[in-house]
């Protein structure tokens, strides 16, 4: 059986076309996200469609980007498919996981999701040396300056103050502050 899913990211937007694609394409069920948008693919209209998904059925979208925005999300979840004997059909593209093209088109988008992943972090590693080797502090920076660190201390060790109520006083929580005095220390 072949099953739709549709899905637009704003309540303006209609579904018409892709229901009319879909249908045209034999699906006996279409199930449908409205407003939703596909960064995630955490989605109700989703969930319902790869629920009702049987061995031997076929996921059919009109377009790709309708399934999801991330390709690797996307490989990982018609790679998921497959390993349930379920195919997947995305008509705009001409992709069809039930023919030898189709996983082949399939296969090389998951070979430039892999080399996608290795270029961000090749270039993310390489970005964090050039700005350590300028100096720059990588990461969040302090939630205390080295005097707000200081003047905690004193109020803790010298003055006798609660360490929950010099916390509140720097807006930060006991750990964050505790966890600063430490770093300092050193």
């Amino acid at each position: 059986m072949k099953i739709g899913y549709v899905r637009v990211s704003t309540e303006e937007q209609r579904v018409d076309l892709q229901k009319l694609a879909l249908k045209r394409a034999g699906c006996g069920k279409i199930f449908c996200d409205h407003g939703v948008s596909g960064s995630t693919f955490k989605r109700p209209g989703l969930s319902r469609a790869l629920e009702s998904l049987e061995p031997g059925d076929t996921l059919v979208v009109w377009r790709l980007d309708r399934l999801g925005r991330s390709l690797i999300g996307l490989v990982q979840l018609i790679d998921s498919l497959g390993k349930n004997d379920i195919d997947f059909a995305s008509l705009t593209e001409a992709i069809d996981t039930s023919s030898s093209g189709g996983r082949l088109v399939f296969h090389m988008m998951a070979a430039l999701s892999e080399f996608e992943r290795t270029l961000i972090s090749e270039r993310t590693r390489a970005g964090m040396e050039a700005a350590r080797a300028k100096g720059q502090r990588i990461g969040r920076p302090p939630a205390l300056s080295g005097s707000e660190i200081e003047a905690a201390r004193q109020a803790i060790f010298i003055d006798g103050e609660d360490v929950s109520e010099v916390a509140s006083r720097y807006k930060v929580t006991v750990r964050t502050l505790r966890q600063s005095m430490r770093r300092t220390a050193a």
